[in-house]
C-alpha cells in the first residue's frame, strides 16, 4: 500500500466523519458558543494584549500574553494552506471544496473552543513563570493515561516538527523558483539557516516575531484580495453560484465530485484551520489570563479569521481568474490567479505570492516548531534532546523545499490524520470539564465580573489544575 493509499483512507474517510460528527456535538452542547459570543471574542481580542492581562493569576516574567499566544497560532495556521491548500483544494476538489471549507471552519470553531479551553485549565507553570500545556499536558492530567499522553506528543512532534514543516517549505521555495527563478537548493540552505536563528531563541522570541508580521501580512494579503473583488466585482455573484453549485453537484457536477469537494474542502480546511487537530491548544495554554474560556474563545475567533477570512480570499482570487480551470496546482495557481485578476502579466503575482508566502510559511515553520518542543518536553524535559530536535526541524526544512509536492503533502496527511483522531477521542473524553468552566464564565458575566478561575472551580479536577489558584 503506498503512501498515497493510506493518506486516502484516513482523511477522506475515517478523519472527515470524525471531525463533522465532533464539530456538531460541541456545537450542540456549548448551544453554539462559537456563534452567540462572537462579540465577546472579538472585545477579549481587543483587551488581550494587556501585560498578561494584568489580573492574570500568578503570571510570571517568562509568560505571553493573550495576544502572543494567538498570534503563535494564527502562525501556524496562516501559512501554506491558506495560499497553496486553497488552490490544491479547488484545482482537485472543484470550486466546492470552498463551501466545505467554510463549513468545517464554523463547526469547527466549537472543537477549538473546547481543546483550547481544555489546553488553559490542565496547563503547568515552569520555573521562568511560562506556561505551557495542550493536549497531552490535559490527556495525562484528565484522563491519567500516560501512553496516550506520550503517544499523542509524538504524533504532534511528527506532524508539526517534520511533516508541515516540510509542506512550509516546499511552497516557500516553488513560489520563490516561479516569481524569480531562484534555485530550490539556495532558498533550502536560506531557509534553514533563519529557522535555526529563530527557534534556539524560545518561545518569546517566536511569539514576537509573529505579532508583528503576521497581522502585517494577513491585512496585507487581504486588501489585495478586496482589490481584486472590486476589479472583477460583477463575477462575484457568478463565483459563489460555482461554489455552492459545485458543492451539491448541481449542474454539470456530478456525485463523485461533490465527494472531492467534500474531502478536499475539509482536508484542506482542516491543514489551514486547525481546528480540532490539537495544535493550537499548545499555544492556546502559554497565555496568561483570569479565565481558561477567556483563550477558548479568542483561539475559536481564529478559526474564523484563518478559513472565512484568508481562505476566502485565495478562494476569491483563483475563482475570479478562472486559471483553476488552466490545470495548475499548489501555489503556483494563486501566483498566476492573481496576476490573470489585475492583468498585470506575469510579474506582479508571482512577486507578491512569493513574498507573503515567505512571512507566512515561515511564521508557520517556527509556530510548528514551537508545538513540537512543548511535547517533547513532556515527555522528557531534556535540553540536550531539545537540541537535538531543533537540528532536526533545521534538516526537516532543507529537505521539503528540495522534495517533491506530492511526497510532503501525502507525509502532513497521514500524520495530520492521526493526531488528530488521537485528539478528537481526548476532547470528546474530557469536554464536560470546558463545558463547566464555560457555564461557570457565563455565570460571571451576568454577574456582572470580568470572570476570574479558581483551582476549586471544578471539584472532580481541582488536583490537576496547579497553575491556578486556590
Amino acid at each position: 500500500m503506498s503512501i498515497a493509499d493510506v493518506s486516502s483512507f484516513l482523511s477522506d474517510y475515517v478523519l472527515v466523519v470524525c471531525l463533522f460528527v465532533t464539530a456538531i456535538i460541541f456545537t450542540i452542547a456549548t448551544r453554539g458558543v462559537q456563534f452567540r459570543l462572537f462579540g465577546e471574542m472579538c472585545r477579549l481580542l481587543a483587551h488581550s494584549g494587556r501585560a498578561s492581562e494584568g489580573d492574570a493569576p500568578g503570571h510570571g516574567a517568562g509568560s505571553v500574553t493573550s495576544f502572543q499566544a494567538f498570534a503563535v497560532s494564527i502562525a501556524s495556521r496562516v501559512g501554506t494552506g491558506n495560499l497553496a491548500g486553497v488552490a490544491t483544494a479547488i484545482a482537485v476538489g472543484g470550486p466546492g471544496a470552498v463551501f466545505w471549507m467554510w463549513v468545517i471552519a464554523l463547526l469547527g470553531a466549537a472543537s477549538a473552543f473546547v481543546e483550547s479551553t481544555l489546553a488553559q485549565l490542565f496547563k503547568v507553570k515552569g520555573d521562568d513563570g511560562a506556561f505551557r500545556g495542550g493536549p497531552a499536558y490535559y490527556i495525562m492530567k484528565g484522563t491519567g493515561r500516560r501512553w496516550w499522553a506520550v503517544l499523542f506528543a509524538v504524533l504532534i512532534t511528527l506532524t508539526f516538527g517534520f511533516a508541515f514543516n516540510t509542506v512550509q517549505s516546499n511552497t516557500i521555495a516553488t513560489a520563490f523558483e516561479a516569481g524569480f527563478g531562484f534555485p530550490r537548493e539556495w532558498m533550502a540552505l536560506i531557509l534553514t539557516a533563519a529557522t535555526l536563528v529563530i527557534i534556539f531563541g524560545g518561545i518569546q522570541r517566536v511569539s514576537r516575531f509573529s505579532e508583528i508580521v503576521v497581522p502585517v501580512m494577513a491585512v496585507a494579503y487581504v486588501l489585495l484580495a478586496v482589490v481584486i473583488i472590486v476589479v472583477n466585482f460583477g463575477s462575484i455573484p457568478h463565483v459563489f453560484r460555482m461554489i455552492v453549485d459545485s458543492a451539491f453537484g448541481v449542474g454539470p457536477a456530478a456525485g463523485g465530485a461533490v465527494g472531492s469537494a467534500l474531502s478536499m474542502g475539509i482536508k484542506r480546511g482542516l491543514f489551514s484551520n486547525e481546528a480540532g487537530e490539537g495544535s493550537t491548544p499548545n499555544a492556546a495554554a502559554t497565555a496568561a489570563v483570569s479565565h481558561p474560556v477567556k483563550q477558548g474563545l479568542i483561539q475559536a475567533l481564529g478559526v474564523y479569521t484563518d478559513t472565512i477570512l484568508i481562505c476566502s480570499a485565495t478562494a476569491f482570487i483563483i475563482l475570479c481568474s478562472g486559471m483553476h480551470l488552466e490545470g495548475h496546482d499548489g501555489i503556483v495557481l494563486t501566483q498566476k490567479a492573481i496576476d490573470a485578476s489585475l492583468g498585470t502579466g506575469h510579474a506582479f503575482g508571482s512577486i507578491f505570492v512569493a513574498v507573503a508566502i515567505m512571512f507566512f510559511a515561515f511564521t508557520s515553520i517556527v509556530a510548528n516548531y514551537y508545538y513540537g518542543e512543548t511535547n517533547i518536553r513532556f515527555i522528557r524535559d531534556s535540553d540536550a534532546l531539545i537540541r537535538l530536535y531543533r537540528v532536526a526541524v533545521g534538516a526537516m526544512v532543507y529537505f521539503g523545499a528540495i522534495w517533491s509536492l506530492d511526497l510532503v503533502w501525502g507525509f502532513a496527511d497521514i500524520t495530520m490524520a492521526l493526531m488528530t483522531l488521537c485528539n478528537l477521542a481526548a476532547i470528546l473524553t474530557l469536554g464536560r470539564y470546558a463545558l463547566a468552566a464555560l457555564r461557570d464564565y457565563s455565570a460571571q458575566r451576568r454577574r456582572g465580573l470580568d470572570p476570574v478561575y479558581r483551582s476549586s472551580t471544578i471539584p472532580g479536577i481541582s488536583r490537576e489544575t496547579t497553575a491556578w489558584p486556590d
